[in-house]
């Protein structure tokens, strides 16, 4: 029986310290699991940074992965989720040729259509701007590519945050907090 590939987003948070995101892209070598996208920033938690990975992959796969990730001694915590379980958004960004954009009228109405905005004009270039789903952000990209007037694109890595109230590595270091406290008051 084949397994069931899908694209899975690991939510991996860790100390602010040198060489972790090599430690954490070589756990996906390892396992020749590319990486589809890679967003590092720092989190709502001070001196904890947030990285934001999408892999192709069968959840057996990508459990055993993030159980390696954890396994890190600056990791504090590593989740995997399927995009039903986030609220998930990119940014593309798109250089179309200006005269090709003047000369049809269709070239604005798909952009307003796909709720982006123009962020820039000159005579040489317009800079087009999606927020948005991956799926509405490629969209964009292929209506324009139709009319020839793509001259670069690209879209940013995957941000996202979970459905709950607060970060699941918040509640875990509650935890972590509170058995601290009770095992120095047993002392």
């Amino acid at each position: 029986m084949e397994k069931e590939v899908r694209l899975y987003t690991l939510l991996v948070y860790s100390e602010n310290v040198a060489g972790i995101l090599n430690q954490i892209t070589a756990v996906f070598t390892r396992r020749q699991v590319n990486i589809e996208s890679l967003n590092v920033s720092a989190s709502s938690i001070p001196r904890v940074h947030k990285y934001t990975i999408t892999a192709w992959s069968d959840e057996d796969q990508i459990e055993k992965i993030t159980r390696q990730i954890e396994k890190k001694i600056d990791v504090v915590k590593a989740n995997y989720f399927t995009d039903d379980q986030l609220f998930i958004r990119e940014t593309g960004l798109y250089k179309l040729a200006t005269d090709i954009v003047l000369q049809n009228p269709n070239v604005s109405l798909i952009i307003r259509q796909h709720d982006a905005s123009i962020t820039e004009v000159n005579p040489t270039y317009v800079i087009v701007m999606k927020n948005g789903k991956t799926d509405d952000i490629i969209s964009l990209y292929k209506a324009l590519d139709q009319f020839g007037c793509v001259l670069q694109y690209t879209r940013s890595g995957r941000i996202a945050v979970t459905l709950g109230t607060q970060e699941q590595v918040s509640e875990f270091l509650e935890q972590r907090e509170k058995a601290a406290k009770s095992t120095s008051f047993t002392r």
